[in-house]
């Protein structure tokens, strides 16, 4: 499912119009971005969270040479799902 998908998607089930539903998922979206830019924790009860981790610098290495190369430490989103999600699947 893509995102036009999922915003037809959420017309269909909500009664609400596709600009509206777009509306509404892009202000989720939206909102989720800028509280884990923040270090927040966006926890939806039955979900799941998402939260950002920090990853350790590491030493990897380059595929096409096989040299060791440093990988800086950075931050990355995560996700973990929640009981219900887990359960539905």
């Amino acid at each position: 499912m893509n995102k036009a998908q999922l915003i037809e998607a959420i017309a269909r089930e909500s009664g609400l119009t596709k600009v509206e539903s777009k509306r509404a998922l892009e202000a989720m979206l939206d909102t989720i971005q800028k509280r884990l830019r923040k270090r927040e924790e966006v926890r939806l009860v039955g979900f799941g969270t998402f939260s950002v981790k920090d990853r350790k610098a590491r030493m990897g290495i380059n595929p096409r040479t096989g040299e060791p190369i440093k990988i800086k430490a950075r931050r990355v989103p995560h996700f973990s799902p929640g009981s219900e999600l887990k359960k539905g699947l």
